[in-house]
């Protein structure tokens, strides 16, 4: 039995600043539109959560190979 599993990855076509919206938007089958506006709703209803896991993120989530 073979099973594929899916990885995240930052997306390298569906970037604004470094990809990890468009990537998440790749891994759940989403428009990236949704993932960011997400982004930006916790960026300004909590205390800069969204801010600190997008840089997390960033820096964790391997870019897409080509």
């Amino acid at each position: 039995m073979t099973e594929e599993f899916r990885r995240l990855y930052r997306a390298r076509d569906e970037r604004m600043i470094a990809g990890v919206c468009g990537g998440l938007a790749k891994y759940f089958s989403i428009d990236p539109t949704i993932v960011r506006l997400i982004f930006v709703a916790a960026s300004i209803a909590g205390d800069g959560g969204g801010i600190i896991l997008y840089l997390l993120m960033m820096i964790i989530v391997p870019i897409e190979p080509e």
